[in-house]
């Protein structure tokens, strides 16, 4: 089996826009970025950005300051799970570096035809393909430039798109028993 470039490496590569749909509802419970936030030591927009700023961001802003569009959607079930709360408190890191991320309730995707995986698509011409475990584990990638493929991708994602609350007035809704605060 081939060995794929890594998202990093793509999105360097790309020339116009990348966009991402992730639909699940949980990843990898072991990310020790999450285990940190689920002790409450998650990031801080009021800290100072060298507190927050990590590796990821610096290609995001290297490529977005290029002119290079990124879009990301996330359909999420509500009240939301603990880790897509975790990836809200976050996503202001991802904003800052130039990022554009929406979310849409899953109850408003139900007309929407969608593909049966997260993926990424770079410049309308190439789609990476991301395989999970049912514990959100990442087991596999695979790229494709297959025009079914890619015309589902772009024309789901743009759906999600056009309905999906961009992050800065998205308020995720929450179970009753939600810690306050966090």
């Amino acid at each position: 089996m081939a060995v794929l470039p890594s998202i990093q490496e793509l999105l360097r590569s790309c020339e116009h826009s990348a966009i991402h749909l992730e639909m699940r509802d949980g990843y990898d419970r072991d990310d020790p970025m999450f285990l940190a936030w689920q002790q409450g030591r998650g990031d801080d927009p009021n800290r100072d950005r060298s507190t927050w700023w990590r590796p990821w961001l610096d290609v995001v802003a290297e490529v977005t300051d290029r002119g290079v569009r990124i879009q990301r959607a996330r359909i999420i079930s509500e009240p939301v799970s603990e880790y897509i709360r975790f990836e809200y408190d976050g996503t202001f890191t991802n904003v800052a570096a130039g990022e554009e991320i929406r979310w849409l309730p899953r109850r408003k995707a139900t007309d929407i035809a969608l593909p049966g995986n997260d993926f990424w698509v770079f410049d309308e011409e190439h789609a990476r393909i991301g395989y999970f475990d049912g514990d959100g584990k990442s087991t596999e990638h695979e790229m494709t430039d297959d025009p079914a493929v890619l015309k589902l991708c772009l024309s789901a994602f743009e759906a999600v798109w056009n309905r999906a609350i961009p992050h800065e007035r998205f308020q995720p809704r929450m179970k009753s028993s939600a810690v306050p605060g966090r």
